[in-house]
């Protein structure tokens, strides 16, 4: 097990099973990209594997990947694996028709972590809670913190800038301490925004956080369900236009919300990333894409796209971030000045 103790023990009402992982990682639920595959391979290694309901094309098909995801998840503890839970995210907004079937089958199957998206509803959160299951809650800002805290969730995603997908605006040099100093020590936060090694995790760590929350990292595995040019384009997109740009946009202007996009993918789908920052060419370059091709069609990508030189397994990834992490925690105070040292 990794030498640390801020994620071992149980935090306010983290449950019981979150001590069985390895590693303070979430895998981010990650719109048809994440599957069964890479959550059951992702928790086999310590870290939270999660996926988006909406990944399932219907309500049957759900139902057979949490059937799929508890027995091998099951069958690796009677192993003697040290498996950690498994998280579904829900989009909890009436504009989501599947969600109460959902909720249903989150009850159904005892899903241990539901991680909630536009909208925190005391009726969800409720129903979580009815069988001990917990919820976590994507925000942005204080404001969606607190109205989230108040309606009971367990836990807080702190979306920082250079998420992937829908990012925030906030730094997580400030959001992360600003959520602790509101919250206090029992609510669990976890940071997310271009954390894609082990260092970023323990900083995530540093900063206050509980867990961190990696997405882009984990579509350019094998396991993942992403097209093999989406995962080929991540390895080679370093820089945009000039070194001084990252090979990403931050735009609202293909699914309606600020999200970060690969520019190579916004090219191939017939898009000018220029354009899209000017507000002025809305509906020249919006036209080209209908709402339901958006995420299809561009791919999503957070800063951590800078990082990312292969393609390697789940097992392979989770070995270096559990070295990664070992070394940065070794190395916290070593790294401190002489000159500090003598004045602490």
């Amino acid at each position: 097990m990794v030498a640390t103790t801020s994620f071992t023990a149980a935090k306010g009402a983290v449950h019981a099973a979150l001590r069985n992982m390895t590693l303070p990682v979430i895998s981010a639920p990650m719109f048809l990209v994440s599957g069964p595959q890479l959550v059951t391979s992702v928790c086999r290694q310590g870290m939270v594997g999660s996926f988006p309901s909406l990944n399932a094309l219907t309500d049957d098909i759900l139902e057979e990947w949490l059937t799929d995801i508890n027995t091998t998840l099951e069958s690796a503890k009677k192993q003697g694996e040290n498996v950690a839970p498994y998280a579904v995210n829900l989009i909890v907004h009436r504009t989501n028709p599947r969600l109460q079937k959902h909720v249903e089958l989150m009850v159904k199957y005892k899903v241990p972590i539901v991680i909630t998206s536009l909208g925190a509803v005391k009726d969800v959160i409720d129903a979580v809670h009815s069988y001990n299951g917990l919820v976590f809650h994507d925000v942005t800002n204080l404001r969606h913190a607190a109205n989230a805290v108040k309606a009971g969730v367990d836990g807080l995603i702190a979306v920082c800038s250079g998420a992937g997908g829908h990012a925030g605006a906030a730094t997580p040099f400030a959001l992360i301490p600003a959520l602790r100093a509101a919250f206090g020590k029992d609510m669990t936060i976890i940071a997310a925004g271009a954390i894609g090694d082990g260092k970023t995790v323990r900083a995530a760590q540093v900063l206050g956080a509980d867990y961190a929350y990696m997405g882009t990292k984990f579509i350019a595995t094998q396991e993942s369900m992403a097209q093999q040019e989406y995962k080929d384009m991540l390895v080679s997109a370093k820089t945009g236009p000039s070194p001084t740009f990252l090979p990403i946009i931050y735009t609202n202007k293909v699914s309606g919300v600020n999200a970060n996009f690969i520019r190579d993918s916004l090219v191939a789908a017939g898009l000018d990333p220029d354009k899209l920052a000017n507000a002025e060419h809305v509906e020249e370059d919006f036209s080209k894409l209908d709402g339901g091709r958006a995420w299809r069609d561009v791919w999503s990508a957070g800063h951590g796209i800078i990082n990312i030189h292969d393609i390697p397994t789940i097992k392979e990834l989770a070995d270096r971030l559990k070295d990664e992490y070992q070394l940065a925690v070794k190395e916290d105070n070593a790294r401190v000045p002489a000159w500090v040292n003598a004045k602490l």
